[in-house]
Parts: C-alpha cells; structure tokens; sequence
C-alpha cells in the first residue's frame, strides 16, 4: 500500500497528468471501462443488493456515463481558469486563477451504490488531474472485485490503483499522507475519516448522511406525493442516503396520503413485493436485523412483513411513532417511513430545525409561498420540490451535505471544483512602478493611498 502511494506520487511530480488533453483521454478510456464492463457490473449489482439490470443502469452505471460525458464537454474551460479584475491601487496588473491538482488523491466508497459513488469521485478526481487510490466496500464484495478488475485493466497502478480489504486497510490508508480525500458513508466514521485528515492537514469532503424529511401540505398533490415518495423508498430498497426518511404530513392529508402510498407500493412491486425478483435486498444480516428492530415501535399501516432468507422487507408505512422511538433517533437506510402529523407549519419548521441538518428535504406543496418560506428557513445539503431523489442526477447541481450531513459537494464542475485547489496569480506589469507602498512614508503618500483604499 505504501509503495502504491509512494509510486502514484512520483507519477504526479512527473507532471504526466497536468495536461488537459491527457485527462480528457484518461476519461475516454474510463468510458469505454464502464460500457465494456457493464454486463459484469449489472451482474455483481444483482449479486450484492439484489438490484435489477434496469435499476443498476439507471440509478448507477447510467448515471456515471452521464457524469462523464458532462465533464468531459466542458472541462477545458473549466480547465483554463478564469480572471479576477484587479483594483486601481496594483495597477498595473492583471489577475487569475488557476485550477491545479492536488495530487494524489484518496477515494472512500460506500456499499449502498457501490458502482455510482466510486466512479463518479473517481471521475472528478481524474479530471482535477489527480491521481487516485479507490477504496470500495467490502460490503459489496462482488462489486469492488470487479471495479478492480476494470480500473486494473484501464490504468496503470502508479495512476489509478484499487485497494480492496475491510476497516483495517481503511486504517491503514488513513494512516498514509494524501493530498486530497474523499470520503462517502455514515457520520460516525466521517469523524474517524476527518480525524485521520487532521494528523496530516489534508483537505477533505465528507459525504455523510442523515435523516431527510418529506413534507407533505394540505395543498400537495397527495397521490404524486405518495408515488415520489415510494420512489425513494423502493429504490434501492431506502437504502440511500437521500431517501425519504420520514414524512411531515399535514393532519388532513393523513388518511389520502397513507391509502394512495399503499397503492402505489402495490402498483410499483405488486401484492406481494416480497416475492417481486426486481425488488432489492438489505445488503446483510446485521442491516436486516436492525431495520426489523425498528420497526417494532409504531403501527405497520403498509407493509410490515420481512423475509430473513432473501433479506427483503416490504415498503412499510409506520404511524403512531413516538418522537423518542429509535427510528427516529438514527438514519433509517431502510424501506421503513414513519409518519408524523402536524397541523401548522410552524411545527415542521421548529421539528426540523431542532434536529441535525439532513443532507436532503423533500417539499411536497402547491402553495409557491410555502415553498419559498421553507427553502429560506430550513438548512439541508439539498433537494426536490414535489420530488425525492432525483436532485443528484442533475450534473450541473453540485451534491452535497451541510452540517451533520457533511461537508463540501460535487457532480458536474463541483467535481472538477472539489479536486482543484484554487492557485491564485498576479502578473504586474514593469514598466511602470508606482512608489506610493514604498518606505519613506510621507503624508502626501497616505492621501494618494487612502484615494485608493478605501
């Protein structure tokens, strides 16, 4: 491990990786990885979470390509820079900044889109001009075994290498000096991750995670509401880290919304969702256990059955959930969706606000008014007006959380953005020396300069 970091290194100082032209090749030739490689990534998707061809495509795999074929159109302007307007007192100059890379870089990937949330850092990495090291789950164990293959096949080690093995490999990366991480999981190892970071003073994002409200008004389009929010909690079975996580719903709505959520759960996955071959699984045994767990607090209007075998739990709608229930004090990342009323919104503001910030909200209203109070009073990484999910398939918004949630943001130029430290460049210009900042100070010289400064 520490000879990969040392050799990417010496790879980096040999200013290979600095031209444009040379990233924008790198790029293509991860394109063509990922559209040769892609029966074998469906297939090792299917393998870990159970996930369909179709929902591997469009929730991962599609979603790099489209990633990539973004920064690939725009990356030599984002790649010149641009200019800064200098102020009258250094003329005369002219200003710029230029994007560098950091050098090499330390990707940490999840389990839950074991293919998305590799790729797509890896693609912002590369396109910085980094190099990277990739550390998949080994929760996804037939995923990172061919995203090894691949990336081996693809690159040199001394360019882009995948390192595979379980939290002690992780510690001992983390033990090694990057110049950039990047990092994708739960809170309570994004603080061993930004620890790890401090001992070297190297600069890092944090894409965490957290509990991620639905707000549904009185003036929503209950049934599109139900719909969009089965959505998100089918998808990947919950296990996302913008998924709905519960649901605001206003005391009118309740009876509407918890009757078309139930039809929608069986026109998507049927009567029996449980025995559906394109419905995912829970990644493993402890996942399963602890969503089950959860579920005991709190009424089973929709759903509520599981299957220990397949590692399958039904969409399930809960009501009468206490505020103090365990489903409501930790990230569910499961198909569970408390319910919880409310009559104003003042209580949704003081509900939401009284809790870390989530890394996504979800605002299901027909009243513009409502819509701009909350977008100006609620703090959240970011998110869907009469929607779930979908925010983060949009390149040009750049993905991220706030607070708990996490730090920084990518996707789109925000990639290219988080790779880059930002080098700031003056050019004065000698043929003309103004002598106003030079010593002897005289009073004429601190009116000339107070003219300026000011």
């Amino acid at each position: 491990m520490h000879d990969t970091i040392a050799a990417q290194r010496r790879y980096f100082l040999s200013h290979a990786t600095l031209e444009v032209e040379f990233r924008l090749k790198a790029l293509s030739c991860l394109r063509k990885a990922i559209l040769k490689w892609e029966p074998r990534l469906a297939e090792a998707l299917k393998a870990d979470l159970g996930k369909s061809s179709t929902e591997s495509y469009m929730s991962e795999i599609g979603m790099v390509l489209t990633g990539l074929r973004d920064v690939r159109r725009h990356l030599r302007r984002w790649a010149r820079g641009y200019r800064v307007m200098a102020p009258p007192a250094q003329f005369p100059s002219t200003c710029r900044v230029v994007p560098e890379p950091y050098g090499v870089s330390l990707v940490i990937s999840p389990w839950n889109y074991p293919v998305l949330l590799a790729l797509d850092p890896l693609v912002g990495a590369l396109a910085a001009g980094n190099t990277c090291v990739l550390k998949p789950s080994e929760l996804a164990p037939a995923t990172a075994e061919v995203l090894g293959q691949m990336l081996a096949e693809t690159f040199p080690p001394e360019y882009v290498a995948v390192v595979q093995g379980g939290v002690e490999v992780s510690n001992a990366l983390l033990a090694e000096s990057f110049d950039y991480i990047f990092f994708t999981g739960s809170p309570r190892v994004g603080h061993i991750v930004m620890e790890a970071a401090a001992r070297h003073l190297t600069p890092l994002t944090l894409e965490l995670g957290g509990k991620s409200p639905c707000i549904v008004d009185e003036t929503a389009d209950v049934r599109m509401a139900a719909r969009r929010i089965a959505f998100g909690k089918v998808l990947n079975v919950g296990q996302t880290c913008v998924a709905p996580d519960y649901a605001l719903v206003h005391i009118n709505c309740k009876g509407a919304f918890i009757n078309a959520f139930r039809e929608e759960v069986e026109q998507m996955l049927g009567e029996e969702p449980l025995k559906n071959p394109n419905y995912p699984c829970i990644i493993n045994e402890r996942h399963f256990e602890r969503i089950a767990h959860l579920m005991k607090v709190g009424v089973a209007m929709v759903g509520g059955k599981t299957d220990a075998a397949t590692r399958r739990i039904e969409p399930t709608l809960l009501v009468d959930v206490p505020e103090d229930a365990p489903c409501m004090q930790e990230e569910i990342f499961g198909p569970l969706l408390p319910v919880i009323t409310y009559e104003s919104i003042e209580e949704v503001e003081n509900f939401i606000l009284s809790r870390p910030k989530p890394l996504a909200c979800y605002i299901f209203t027909g009243n513009r008014m409502l819509e701009k109070r909350l977008l100006k009073h609620l703090s959240f990484g970011g998110g869907c007006v009469n929607d779930t999910i979908i925010h983060l398939a949009v390149p040009g918004l750049p993905f991220g959380g706030v607070g708990n949630s996490g730090m920084g943001a990518y996707h789109g130029k925000a990639s290219f953005d988080t790779f880059s430290h930002k080098k700031s460049v003056l050019r004065k210009g000698t043929w003309l020396d103004l002598p106003f900042r030079y010593q002897p100070f005289t009073r004429f010289k601190e009116l000339i300069l107070r003219l300026f400064l000011r």
